[in-house]
């Protein structure tokens, strides 16, 4: 096996294993008991963060074993499918539920679900939402110079998800899991520095060759 063919490996194996880790919390945490939709819309919020969390460590990994892009260019554009699914089912889920009960429509709806004291966790939602249905505009707009900028805000927007799950995510309200959802967030932590420590090093390089 070849560089390459490892790193794709390593890339849908991690890929696989956050999603199955997120399914199996969820799971066990509802006794493998769906009784209505309020009990399934976490489960994509879950797998969509977890496939999400993967993808920046396979950026990491492709990074720090100097591979180019493209060498996973077919699994983050199938995996970024599913994420796009997964992050319209979970609020889409709430929503339509919400509406079906008399609760009328967002941001309203899902701001009367949640108590006063976490609503910030709501409009942290949405907002993150919506910087994550931008970033789809890459497929044409990643060759412009200021779409760099909209990769800081989605990183941010990240960050914002994963606060968002851990006010709001009844998988994590206690147990095993949220202890996975901090390492998550570490980890997280140290791909960020690792990812704009590499860019910056780039830039300082372009900038003055004789470095």
């Amino acid at each position: 096996m070849n560089k390459e063919q490892g790193l794709q490996w390593f890339a849908w194996g991690l890929t696989a294993f956050a999603a199955a880790l997120a399914v199996f919390a969820w799971g066990s945490s509802i006794d493998w008991q769906v009784r209505s939709s309020y009990q399934l819309f976490p489960l994509f919020g879950l797998v969509a963060f977890s496939l999400m969390w993967a993808h920046y460590i396979a950026s990491v990994a492709r990074r720090y074993v100097k591979l180019e892009p493209k060498v996973l260019a077919a699994y983050f554009e199938s995996t970024s499918l599913a994420v796009l699914l997964l992050i319209l089912l979970h609020p889409g889920l709430l929503t339509w539920q919400l509406w079906r009960d008399g609760f009328g429509l967002p941001p309203g709806s899902e701001l009367q679900y949640v108590e006063p004291t976490a609503r910030w966790a709501i409009l942290v939602g949405f907002t993150s939402l919506t910087i994550f249905l931008l970033y789809e505009f890459r497929r044409f707009y990643h060759k412009k110079i200021w779409w760099q900028y909209v990769e800081v805000i989605t990183d941010i927007a990240m960050v914002m998800i994963y606060f968002h799950a851990l006010r709001l995510g009844s998988t994590l309200m206690e147990g095993w899991f949220r202890w996975v959802w901090y390492f998550y967030g570490l980890s997280l932590l140290v791909t960020f520095v690792y990812i704009y420590s590499q860019k910056t090093a780039k830039q300082i390089k372009e900038a003055d060759p004789k470095r």
